[in-house]
């Protein structure tokens, strides 16, 4: 992005996305034959005493993707975020910007953009002030502050509000000022630290388009961290899902969702059924008794081991109710919860186990106590070890 460039008619660049990394090495982007990684974290550890925080986190981040950091409260993805800016130290490992390494860099060496949870406003500055904070400090001449000020407010569709105080702005004006004050020195890398938490629900859902169009128009590279499931499916080109200071998985939200490869994956990142049986094989086919009684068949990726003890993932879309088709549950209602146009329902399928399927209303909704069937195509589903891992 230079200088003289439009924002607002730049070329969307295409979005590669991340490269995998595995456990002991990050994989680089020139192997994947995508280019020099816009960020890279090779072999990290991140400690606080004796308590480890992140323990040998690899991973390699293509340029201009959204890339999001995924995790319950204390799983290592804000202090991750936090060592790219320079706000926290590593252990071991380096981090690197644009082949450059960066861990022993001072913080403001790194030409990163930070946007914070609280927006960090200063309540007495102008939204001008505000925004032209950081080129103040860099030296930037004031005719450039001012056209870039301008730019970076069009961007964030708040143009002509240079000389209003953050107070005069709802909360959602305010976290587009924050957006406009990182990206108006022109990062390499953008770091947003769960900037959405703050809003209602509805601005939430415009705030998540509006970060993802300017991502895009920009080029930047963006590292988002959230707790939030619906905001990572929905924001990012890859989600890394971080679980006691280590990566779970990383995919395309499709991949995450569809195919987890653990149960933790599959247990935090919406909501999933997880039917505990033992496998067996009949007629060439795996087929799972579960301990709740019912018999399904399932697709296994390779062969298991008669007697083994498996779980059967099942996301509650891929619940038919009302039919037979596939494998077939029966079992009574607890409870229902009517959605509009869909509803959630909560069924016993024997002893204390109970499943959950969401499934559009067709007529009437079915009321706790009812009995009803419900079904779902074998390959609609995971398979996991006993181990909790995905057969594969």
């Amino acid at each position: 992005m230079t200088d003289s460039q439009d924002l607002s008619e730049a070329p969307r660049p295409a979005m590669a996305g991340v490269a995998k990394a595995g456990a002991g090495e990050a994989q680089s982007g020139k192997a994947a034959g995508m280019g020099q990684p816009a960020v890279e974290f090779r072999n990290i550890d991140i400690a606080y005493g004796k308590f480890v925080a992140v323990r040998d986190f690899s991973l390699s981040i293509t340029k201009g993707s959204f890339v999001t950091l995924l995790g319950p409260s204390g799983c290592g993805k804000t202090t991750i975020l936090r060592s790219i800016a320079g706000l926290v130290d590593i252990s071991g490992g380096q981090i690197m910007i644009g082949g450059r390494r960066v861990d022993d860099v001072p913080i403001y060496k790194r030409n990163i953009g930070l946007v914070f949870q609280s927006y960090a406003l200063f309540p007495h500055k102008t939204v001008f002030d505000n925004v032209a904070f950081g080129l103040k400090y860099r030296n930037v001449p004031k005719p450039e502050i001012t056209r870039r000020v301008s730019q970076a407010l069009a961007m964030v569709r708040l143009p002509g509000s240079e000389k209003k105080l953050p107070s005069q702005l709802s909360g959602g004006q305010q976290q587009r000022i924050a957006l406009a004050r990182a990206i108006v020195f022109e990062p390499q890398v953008l770091l947003l630290d769960e900037p959405l938490s703050a809003l209602d629900a509805n601005m939430r859902e415009e705030m998540r388009v509006e970060i993802k169009k300017i991502q895009k128009e920009t080029g930047i590279t963006a590292i988002f961290v959230t707790h939030d499931q619906e905001e990572a499916l929905s924001m990012s080109d890859r989600i890394v899902v971080m679980n006691r200071g280590a990566m779970e998985q990383i995919g395309t939200p499709e991949e995450v969702y569809e195919t987890p490869a653990t149960a933790f994956v599959a247990d935090f990142l919406g909501k999933a059924n997880m039917l505990a049986g033992t496998a067996s094989v009949s007629a060439g086919q795996t087929v799972v008794t579960l301990d709740a009684g019912p018999t399904i068949n399932v697709i296994s990726p390779r062969p298991i081991a008669p007697g083994s003890k498996v779980t059967v993932v099942v996301r509650p879309q891929k619940l038919s109710v009302g039919t037979t088709a596939g494998n077939r549950l029966s079992g009574r209602v607890i409870s229902s919860s009517y959605l509009g146009g869909s509803a959630i329902y909560e069924i016993a399928i024997g002893g204390r186990t109970s499943i959950r399927a969401n499934a559009p209303i067709n007529g009437q909704i079915i009321r706790e106590g009812e009995t009803i069937d419900v079904g779902f195509d074998p390959q609609g589903c995971v398979l996991l070890d006993e181990a909790g891992q995905r057969i594969s």
